[in-house]
């Protein structure tokens, strides 16, 4: 079994056929990898793979190190990118069914995300010492990600021509590679405009830049991993307990709490189906049960 082709030809198919994301291509072909990796010495063929295969790998897998059990969240993550895999090999008839349809996907807790108050949020963003141009750039990025409710993805690809300062929009390119139009308040405005005027010419050095908004120490494009480690470091600094991604859940559930209609914070988000945004509907009933229990005398 030639791994490495049929990954390749399936990671071709993600991509060009189904224009899913380069974080959701490598995150499917990397999990298809692990498994047939697995499988490549037990079976002939990829047709003659099986369900109990499938549920032979996840087991192994479980039992593998005691204390690194995988979670219902990393089963369903395997099984959803088996799933698109053999679907991949029935649409290319290499298969006749798909195995992993057969396998129960676990079942999830759901788990409201972490969200800060406004008050927190703006103590985070407060304290960013701005006085050097990464400073600046750091207010402008966390600012933007607040304000806008980026995901990580999307604020790290931004580049100039994604701003349209004058009409107070910025184009953000999603998952699915979707383009969407969000609107820029002043706050953010303001600061994007200090990090373009004085931050971001101080960080430019020979190399190509590519275009893109926001740079590292060595001028190049700031990566995931540099956006991270700068949070960490803001976010000890500050004692605020909190990831990149709840700036995000932040901005959601601030503005249902504002008086926003789903519809609105949908689009805004980038979610395909209004189900997925409804979770932070259930956010807000926690703060009204915790608000009753705490003010209500029958509470």
């Amino acid at each position: 079994m030639d791994v490495d082709r049929i990954l390749s030809d399936y990671a071709d198919y993600l991509r060009i056929d189904l224009r899913l994301s380069s974080n959701t291509v490598d995150a499917y072909k990397r999990g298809c990898g692990d498994f047939l990796n697995y499988v490549n010495s037990r079976t002939e063929s990829l047709a003659s793979i099986t369900a109990s295969d499938i549920t032979s790998y996840i087991s192994d897998r479980q039992t593998a190190d005691p204390e690194d059990v995988l979670s219902s969240r990393t089963i369903s993550r395997i099984l959803s990118s088996l799933r698109s895999f053999f679907n991949y090999l029935v649409t290319e008839k290499i298969r006749d069914d798909n195995p992993a349809k057969s396998v129960d996907m676990p079942k999830l807790d759901k788990k409201l995300p972490e969200v800060l108050s406004i008050e927190d949020v703006d103590k985070f963003l407060a304290l960013i010492d701005i006085e050097q141009p990464a400073g600046l750039r750091d207010r402008a990025l966390f600012e933007l990600i607040y304000s806008c409710g980026l995901r990580v993805s999307e604020a790290v690809t931004l580049s100039f021509g994604s701003l349209f300062l004058k009409e107070g929009l910025v184009r953000v390119r999603g998952k699915g590679e979707k383009d969407r139009f969000i609107p820029l308040g002043g706050e953010v405005t303001y600061w994007l405009e200090r990090y373009i005027d004085e931050g971001r010419p101080a960080m430019v050095k020979k190399s190509d830049t590519g275009g893109m908004l926001f740079l590292n120490y060595r001028g190049q494009p700031l990566t995931r991993k540099g956006m991270w480690k700068r949070f960490r470091q803001i976010a000890a600094k500050t004692g605020v307990d909190a990831k990149i991604h709840t700036l995000r859940h932040s901005f959601a559930t601030h503005l249902l709490q504002g008086g926003a209609d789903l519809r609105s914070v949908q689009e805004l988000l980038g979610h395909t189906d209004i189900s997925t945004t409804q979770i932070y509907t259930h956010l807000s009933r926690e703060d009204l049960k915790n608000s009753h229990r705490q003010f209500h005398p029958r509470g």
